[in-house]
């Protein structure tokens, strides 16, 4: 299975850090965002990743290369300047990611999702991993029923994670320009067609300047644990 990382937003919440340097190479304890993720991937058995780029895509381009760094083959999907959204972006990815299932994350989720189970995940049109809703996200997105099938309407809503895999077939008629996802989403969740499965383990969402310096902050938590752990 082939994935691809979200890696062409402005980032306009973590303004200024993003004037002059993308999102996913926003460092948290001395390591891009992007990195972890490439991490991760690797961790679960993806070797061809496809990233797509916009604002200052060369960047990522150069910081990222081919992915021999990490035992990886990266290709990359350029939006140029202006970025497609997510539909959109998947959309002009299609023929770099095959006639076959894809896993797609976003370059600024930090979490412990074991995606190597998502390798072998048997899909209709879609497959979301669902987490609890965050602080800053209290609504949720969709709904999850007793029989995995996700739906727009409904109560006690999760939150969509960013983690997902999807047919080809979702984006057959998407066309090549700015698309969120949502509405590509909804018309298939009307048709139950859309599969879910909730996440409780670590996800952070690194959107915002307080949340880059809270991972930074957790990490330097974690090194001291583990400092300490090896003392004793």
């Amino acid at each position: 299975m082939k994935a691809m990382i979200l890696a062409a937003g402005r980032g306009e919440r973590m303004r200024p850090l993003t004037d002059h340097t993308p999102k996913p190479l926003l460092k948290a304890a001395g390591k891009a965002l992007i990195e972890y993720t490439l991490e991760n991937l690797a961790a679960a058995g993806f070797t061809e990743i496809v990233i797509n780029i916009a604002h200052l895509g060369g960047q990522i381009k150069d910081y990222c290369g081919d992915g021999k760094r990490w035992n990886v083959s990266i290709e990359y999907s350029d939006e140029v300047e202006t970025a497609l959204e997510t539909a959109g972006g998947i959309a002009k990815a299609l023929p770099l990611l095959g006639n076959k299932p894809f896993l797609v994350l976003n370059a600024d989720i930090i979490c412990d999702y074991p995606l190597a189970n998502l390798r072998t995940r048997a899909i209709d049109l879609a497959h979301l991993v669902m987490i609890n809703n965050p602080p800053h996200h209290p609504e949720g997105d969709f709904s999850l029923n007793a029989d995995s099938v996700l739906s727009e309407q409904g109560v006690n809503k999760l939150t969509f994670s960013g983690i997902g895999v999807y047919h080809p077939k979702l984006f057959a008629n998407i066309p090549i320009a700015p698309l969120k996802l949502r509405p590509v989403l909804n018309r298939a969740m009307q048709q139950q067609r859309i599969s879910g499965e909730k996440f409780s383990g670590l996800w952070m969402d690194i959107g915002t300047p307080e949340r880059l310096a809270e991972l930074g902050k957790q990490h330097a938590r974690d090194r001291s644990k583990h400092t300490e752990d090896a003392a004793n």
